[in-house]
């Protein structure tokens, strides 16, 4: 569990090694990453991951011991099952059965963190690209092994992923007896009608790509336990998941407006912090989507959705350095109890990711 590593890059560092992949584990604070790679040429191909997990949660939900990896049924049960250790296993199995075929390649790469669950992910993927930077290495094209797929392993490619806000709102009025209300100033009047505004606030219709942008309030406070009191302050939290036609300090300037105007129509004080996880991205479809595409329709029978649904994820900072593109197994029931997957699935993804670089290195795209 983030940030605790527990042997676990170690492992597939001693897989990786004998296949001739040069291997950095790179250490910021608590958190243990690692970069591979095979080969010096261009291009190079990246399957990026993480090997942390969330926690387990009650452990008498679970079959089995959520670590014990159990195989029941042809299902392999444990934390991380899904999200997302086979997919990093999944990448090793498909690099070394490639290479194995002794076919030309320029480059192949693991980016692997051990701080993709955590809160701040601040130690993670986006140092490791910071270190990548400095040390002159570039990658051509990413793969991000996220369980993205729902119904079976290759049903959904994500192209992209909504910007994420997380907002908390303070308003301060003056408290007073709720018999002289004229000697107060109760806030909460003021944060309703603050809730509302923003609650009905239209952010857009869509785009091509992504679905309409949303804000949805997720608390509201007052704690207070007395009913002859009228309260000194009020507290609201919000998120809002934002489509590529905005930007993150566009929607801020929006809200101090509001904000504004509240302060001066009810007379009190409001309080606003904000936290920016991610701000949109989309990989245009192209020759590296229609790869992939087309790979997939090759091992799995299916053509693939282009999809931006779903959270936020390390594609946010590698998008930065080049295209990316998430593909993974089912993700039902990931961060669940009994968390598992079929080994069918597991063995569909690992055949997708070899013929994803002997189709990537036969015809590089552009």
């Amino acid at each position: 569990m983030t940030p605790a590593d527990a042997g676990a890059i170690g492992l597939l560092e001693d897989f990786l090694k004998p296949l001739g992949f040069a291997c950095h584990r790179l250490q910021f604070e608590e958190v243990t990453n690692l970069y591979a790679r095979i080969g010096t040429q261009g291009p190079n191909f990246c399957f990026a991951g993480h090997t942390d997990v969330v926690p387990p949660g009650d452990a008498k939900l679970w079959k089995h011991d959520p670590f014990s990896a159990t195989i029941e049924g042809g299902t392999l049960y444990g934390r991380g099952a899904v999200d997302m250790k086979s997919a990093v296993a999944c990448f090793a199995a498909a690099a070394a059965h490639y290479l194995g075929q002794g076919k030309p390649f320029g480059s192949i790469s693991l980016l692997i963190t051990g701080d993709e669950e955590g809160p701040t992910n601040a130690n993670g993927t986006k140092r490791v690209l910071g270190w990548l930077k400095d040390q002159g290495e570039s990658i051509s094209h990413c793969v991000v092994g996220e369980p993205t797929s729902t119904a079976a392993t290759g049903d959904v490619l994500k192209i992209g992923r909504r910007g994420t806000m997380n907002s908390k709102l303070v308003v301060t009025g003056v408290q007073g007896h709720t018999a002289y209300p004229h000697q107060a100033n109760n806030p909460i009047p003021a944060m309703a009608a603050l809730v509302s505004r923003l609650a009905g606030w239209k952010l857009d219709e869509g785009t091509d790509h992504f679905d309409q942008s949303n804000i949805a309030f997720t608390t509201l406070d007052v704690g207070n336990p007395a009913s002859n009191v009228i309260p000194a302050e009020v507290r609201a939290s919000f998120n809002i998941r934002f489509n590529d036609r905005h930007k993150s300090a566009e929607l801020v300037a929006h809200i101090q407006s509001e904000i504004v105007r509240i302060e001066k129509e009810f007379g009190v004080q409001v309080a606003f912090t904000h936290n920016v996880s991610g701000e949109p991205f989309l990989t245009q479809p192209g020759p590296f989507t229609q790869l992939l595409s087309d790979v997939t329709t090759a091992v799995t029978g299916r053509a693939p959705v282009l999809s931006t649904t779903g959270g936020t994820s390390d594609a946010r900072y590698i998008k930065d350095y080049c295209p990316v593109v998430e593909l993974g197994l089912p993700g039902g029931t990931m961060h669940k109890a009994n968390e598992c997957v079929p080994i069918a699935e597991i063995e569909t993804l690992t055949a997708l990711y070899e013929r994803i670089l002997a189709a990537y290195f036969a015809n590089p795209p552009v």
